[in-house]
């Protein structure tokens, strides 16, 4: 669980991950294009993505395309943002 939010912690991470969402299965030069960063830049991205069991891969001739995997963020959305998402605050808010 820690290596899945260490990998959401980083706004490029995230940006990639939205990138998926909206279009999955893109290349390397795909996710490349609207980011301001060097290829082996976005290519360590991907592999903490990877890592964490955020992304998948496969190769497609000579690219490799990258997809999203949601699982891991709904395996902790369940114990841990759930439970925060609705808890009143016990303070409070206009003292």
């Amino acid at each position: 669980m820690d290596t899945i939010f260490k990998a959401l912690a980083d706004p490029t991470r995230r940006q990639l991950l939205d990138r998926l969402y909206w279009r999955d299965g893109q290349s390397l030069g795909a996710l490349c294009n609207e980011l301001d960063m060097t290829r082996f830049g976005v290519m360590k991205h991907l592999r903490v993505l990877e890592d964490a069991g955020l992304i998948a891969s496969r190769r497609a001739g000579r690219h490799k395309l990258h997809f999203l995997n949601a699982v891991p963020i709904e395996a902790i959305y369940d114990p841990w943002v759930r439970k925060y998402a609705q808890r009143p605050t016990a303070v409070a808010v206009n003292e």
